[in-house]
């Protein structure tokens, strides 16, 4: 559980995220494409682990508001991110289309939710910009580049630099501590289940207090 120190790994995560600034010189590939409202991004689909819908949501006290919760997704506890909440956008009620895409950042894995995915699509070198710059009042390190297919623009994400260096830590910690509470409380339940006598247990203790009662001797 968290103690209040940066463990080892926390350690590692940290370097890793400052330290992983990726050379941007070469951005062609293959990316997952998804709306929020009318905008389109891409993630490099290395990146991505898989896309599922939405599923129940544990909500977690004095966490940022971006951050909706936790999900168990078969056995292990992901959080969840809004990304319309991150970026600062205004929420929408869920439809059909919305859906969580689950990936990968500095190790830690993490759901992002989107109102909806569009395509896998390549992308060549030749066909992403670099990204704008607005002065040193905005931050746009979590852009890799703008790109263009056709008439469409589409924001190409460094899902690792959408959350800061300590947003990804706090998020792994998060994770971490959830996950080692379900871990003890599956094994309480384990060991309660293993103690408490089962109905074969009991139909046989009772078949087995008749057959004594069966040879006991007779009065007669």
């Amino acid at each position: 559980m968290n103690d209040g120190t940066m463990g080892v790994a926390t350690q590692q995560l940290a370097h890793e995220l400052s330290e992983g600034k990726r050379d941007t010189s070469q951005l062609g590939g293959k990316y997952l494409t998804f709306f929020l409202s009318s905008e389109e991004y891409g993630i490099e689909i290395l990146k991505v682990q898989e896309i599922i819908g939405i599923m129940s949501i544990t909500s977690v006290p004095r966490t940022p508001h971006f951050i909706l919760g936790l999900i168990n997704l078969r056995g292990k506890v992901i959080p969840i991110v809004d990304l319309r909440l991150k970026f600062a956008m205004p929420s929408t009620e869920q439809t059909e289309e919305t859906c969580m895409i689950v990936v990968q950042a500095a190790g830690v894995t993490m759901g992002i939710m989107v109102d909806r995915v569009s395509e896998v699509m390549e992308i060549a070198d030749d066909s992403i910009d670099d990204p704008p710059t607005f002065g040193t009042e905005v931050n746009t390190d979590y852009i890799l580049g703008i790109g263009k297919a056709g008439d469409r623009i589409i924001l190409l994400l460094d899902i690792e630099n959408v959350l800061t260096t300590q947003e990804v830590i706090d998020i792994n910690e998060m994770s971490n501590d959830a996950t080692y509470n379900v871990s003890e409380s599956s094994e309480a339940a384990r060991q309660s289940s293993e103690s408490e006598p089962t109905e074969t247990d009991q139909a046989a203790e009772s078949a087995a207090v008749d057959e004594d009662t069966d040879n006991e001797p007779s009065d007669n």
